[in-house]
Parts: C-alpha cells; structure tokens; sequence
C-alpha cells in the first residue's frame, strides 16, 4: 500500500508495510478461573445491590423533597415579609394622615369652651409612687374630697 506525504518541496511515495497481528498469549487455567469468577454475580451479591440502589434512590427523593419543601417556605416567607412590609408602610401613612390632620390648638379649644374642661388645680393633684408599674386600675369612684386613703406613700 503507497502512500503520500505532503513535504516543502516535492511530494514523495512512501510505501507503509503492515505489522503482522500479534497473537494472543496463551492464558493460564488460573488466570481464566478468576476472570470467570470476576465476571460471575452471584444472588448475595445482586440482592446487596438492588437493596444498595433502593436506599440511593430514598435519600434522593428525601433530598428532593427536603429542597422543594425549603424552597416553598422560602416563598412563603418572602410573601410574609411583602405582606407586613406593606402593613407598615399602610399603617405609617394612616398614622401620619391623622397627625396632619389633628390641630392641638383646636382640640384645646373644643375641650375647653364647648365642653368646658379646666386645668386641674394644683390640690387635685395627687401625686404617689407606684413601687409595681406606670398603670392605675380603678376599683370605685374617687370621692369628692378626692383622697382615697390615707398612706406613707401620698406626697
């Protein structure tokens, strides 16, 4: 068989000569028992693979339903978030259209002229200290004289 190799110059025929095949070594009896027994699968075998495979393919479908199950929480929470975003921002401008809206100087004058509120006197102050908390609870209507109790604790 000839063939041609492309040089700088001038093309020349070659001729390419075939490698005899090599044979086939002769294979030990052993040698061919092993690569039998290696090719061999025996029941044992087969069952640990097909319960191996079984368990493979459990834990990626917990997997899978582990990330589906993240991912929707995350959607969910994202909505969550949107959703109490928007609350505020409804709740702030609310709060601040009646700011706007109220005039103390008219409040204090409805109170005082329409419904005829006054400003305490200074004796109908009664000032104590509260040793639980800033709430006061009524039980009963304050007398007239305004002093409920006599105590350690009225100034």
């Amino acid at each position: 068989m000839a063939a041609y190799v492309h040089g700088n110059v001038v093309r020349k025929e070659q001729t390419v000569t075939k490698v005899p095949a090599q044979q086939p070594k002769e294979v030990s009896q052993r040698v061919r028992k092993n690569r039998s027994n290696a090719l061999h699968m025996n029941k044992g075998y087969v069952a640990f693979l097909a319960v191996a495979a079984v368990v493979v393919l459990f834990a990626c479908v917990q997997y899978l339903q582990l990330q589906s199950e993240i991912t929707n929480r995350s959607k969910h929470i994202t909505s969550l978030q949107q959703e109490l975003a928007d609350a505020k921002e409804a709740n702030t401008t609310k709060y601040n259209v009646i700011m706007n809206s109220m005039n103390l100087e008219e409040v204090r004058d409805i109170a005082m002229n329409r419904l005829g509120m006054v400003y305490a006197a200074p004796e109908q102050i009664i000032t104590y200290k509260s040793p639980t908390s800033n709430a006061i609870a009524q039980y009963e209507a304050i007398p007239k004289s305004g002093i409920l109790a006599s105590s350690d604790d009225v100034e």
